[in-house]
């Protein structure tokens, strides 16, 4: 149930990173990609840069308790050529991303860009504000409202969209719609966005925060040798992070609204960037709000910390549609991260070749998966054709074309790829084992990985030293090896997210995973989980060498949410059904957050004999409860067994 922001976030007590030096591959790739690029397109330059009004006075945002959750300063160092160290394209993005305060896009709708790692956009209505997407913590997204507030006037919030179910677009609504606020306050979201925004992550949470560290470079140190961005935007900011259920949801593309006198016209658009996601159309003002289902960067059909791979076909298909509703009434595009683009004649442009770049992934995708190819034989094959490679906003700054045609591959295929070889393939331990043995033992491994390290063929330098390090994690000369191979991969990496993997790799093959502890839970997104999908969470947590061949069965009563629920654990297997009870077995009755923490810190017996959980029946059935779940462990190894 832990959101993966919370071990994500911009954390500013950074740690430092090793400092490593630059090949001479790795400055030739970097010059070489340089030759590549459009440089003579500055668009987005303008673009980024039009209707600036104000930078936030404060250097840093903090919370209550006076922790940072936002420092506008970290990444002061964007100026000038990019070092030998930062991919070209990725530095000129980053400069771009990193223009931050508000910015006037038309008479009556602003943005606050720069606060968080996605965008607040802000309509003027006819006696208040409309808030789109009100950022990730409470703390930027109040910031960013009174900083916008001295420029449009102390204007009352009468409404606030999210686009979809991802907390960078509804976690600062509290700093928005204060608690005790809320009356006349309408909340718009699409159709499942409350499930999908309280759900994503809970079952596979653990898991889906640690790879987040990695894809999000938490920890990292912003610099010309450290984090360079998250790709759309700068980083997820440190605060408070917050949820108001929605008072009103948009059912069906066609519906529309009249928000304070502002008309609306909205598209859903289901499983594209998010399972729960919408567009809209403001007709008196000529504005499209795109959501995330077009931004500065291709975006990942399938996100490197997890998730279910997304509908790359369904997702060109929803920016047809969204032309054809909109295209010919439309003079300026916002969206959820980076800039708005202006012109009629430049948002179609925009929005055609965007769409082009996800039908010519899938549809390319699929060609080659239909001839035969694997995914690893396909993402070294699709490219897009200069026409649309040579669009700033379709290189991969956050997704790239190999990751993504490899998701595409693994929604129509699966991981397995058809040849018997790989059906039953060893653990990576193992393997590495093996592998060290029949190149002749650890010396001549790693002497195979300096070689190719010497020769910039930083790709093989890689497996070849990853199998060293999981046959002999001890083998600092190894470890050591790999980290510095990372570096450099990381360094000609265009992704943001991909350099920031590769970083946080080699930080955790110097130091070792990091000791965090167990996040903090959003107290609104834990009260809107449904109790089913919390006892989902509870079932992939027992393990069945603690049960062994004890069973249990109870009832579970939540008063205050009029709920009952009828639990059996037996045969390593949790089952629960809802209005269901188990005769004969005990019942027990507890606030729901009171059971919650009695589970969470086995605290069970405490709470019981408190009075705060009563028990009707044979109590002596349930000892032991509590022992048989895991509490996993938030930072498990990755690039060591």
């Amino acid at each position: 149930m832990r959101s993966i922001w919370a071990a994500v976030i911009f954390a500013f007590a950074l740690t430092g990173a090793a400092s490593a030096q630059v090949s001479e591959a790795t400055r030739a790739a970097n010059a070489a990609f340089a030759q590549t690029l459009p440089w003579a397109d500055r668009e987005d330059e303008d673009f980024a840069n039009r209707g600036f009004v104000v930078a936030n006075d404060a250097q840093q945002i903090r919370t209550a308790d006076g922790n940072v959750a936002w420092d506008f300063s970290v990444y002061n160092f964007l100026h000038g050529d990019a070092p030998d160290s930062v991919n070209p394209s990725l530095w000129r993005h980053a400069q771009l991303l990193a223009r931050a305060g508000l910015f006037r896009v038309t008479d009556r709708v602003y943005q606050i860009r720069g606060f968080d790692v996605s965008n607040m956009t802000i309509v003027i209505g006819d006696t208040g504000l409309i808030i789109i997407d009100p950022l990730s913590s409470s703390e930027t997204a109040a910031a960013g409202l009174a900083l916008a507030r001295r420029t449009i006037g102390d204007r009352p919030v009468r409404a606030v969209i999210y686009t979809h179910s991802h907390l960078d677009h509804f976690g600062g609504v509290r700093g928005v719609v204060p608690a005790g606020e809320e009356a006349g306050v309408e909340i718009i979201a699409p159709d499942g966005f409350m499930e999908h925004a309280v759900t994503e992550n809970v079952i596979a949470g653990n898991a889906m925060s640690r790879r987040a560290q990695y894809q999000f470079g938490a920890g990292l140190v912003p610099g010309p040798e450290g984090q360079m961005t998250s790709g759309i935007g700068i980083a997820v900011s440190a605060g408070t992070f917050t949820l108001i259920p929605p008072t009103r949801t948009i059912t069906h593309t066609g519906e529309t609204l009249t928000i304070d006198g502002v008309r609306i016209e909205f598209q859903l658009t289901p499983d594209t960037e998010a399972p729960a996601e919408m567009n809209f159309f403001f007709p008196d003002l000529g504005v499209l709000c795109i959501a995330e289902n077009a931004t500065a960067s291709m975006h990942n059909i399938l996100t490197p910390r997890g998730a279910l791979v997304r509908d790359a076909k369904a997702w060109a298909d929803y920016l047809t549609e969204a032309l054809r509703l909109y295209g010919d009434r439309t003079q300026i595009m916002v969206n959820s991260h980076a800039w708005p683009r202006f012109g009629g004649d430049r948002v179609r442009d925009f929005i055609a070749s965007h769409r082009d770049a996800y039908k010519y992934l899938h549809d390319q995708t699929v060609r080659l998966m239909n001839a035969g190819y694997t995914d690893r034989e396909i993402a070294e094959q699709v490219r897009l054709p200069e026409a649309l490679s040579a669009r700033w906003f379709n290189h991969g700054y956050y997704g790239t074309m190999m990751h993504n045609s490899r998701a595409v591959y693994q929604r129509y295929m699966g991981w397995y790829d058809a040849n018997p070889a790989n059906l039953n393939p060893l653990p990576p331990a193992e393997e590495g084992e093996r592998f060290v043995r029949a190149m002749g033992g650890p010396d001549r491994v790693l002497a195979e990985g300096q070689r190719a390290f010497d020769e910039g063929d930083y790709r093989w330098a890689a497996r070849v030293l990853n199998h060293l390090v999981f046959a002999a994690p001890d083998n600092t000369a190894a470890r050591q090896l790999l980290a510095r191979t990372h570096r450099q991969m990381a360094y000609q990496a265009e992704s943001a997210i991909w350099r920031n993997m590769y970083l946080v790799a080699a930080r955790e093959l110097e130091q070792g995973p990091p000791t965090r502890s167990q996040p903090t839970q959003s107290a609104d997104l834990v009260a809107a989980t449904p109790t089913s999908y919390i006892l989902d969470l509870l079932a992939v947590r027992l393990n069945p060498e603690r049960l062994g061949a004890r069973r249990y069965a109870f009832n579970l009563v939540f008063p205050e949410r009029n709920e009952r629920f009828a639990v059996t654990i037996a045969n390593g297997v949790l089952v629960h059904e809802r209005d269901q009870t188990v005769a004969a077995a005990p019942t027990i009755t507890s606030p729901r957050a009171v059971f919650l923490q009695a589970m969470a810190t086995q605290g069970m017996a405490r709470a019981v004999l408190s009075g705060q959980i009563r028990i009707q029946g044979n109590r002596r059935s349930l000892e032991g409860l509590g022992e048989v779940f895991d509490n996993p462990e938030p930072n498990f190894p990755i690039v060591t067994p």
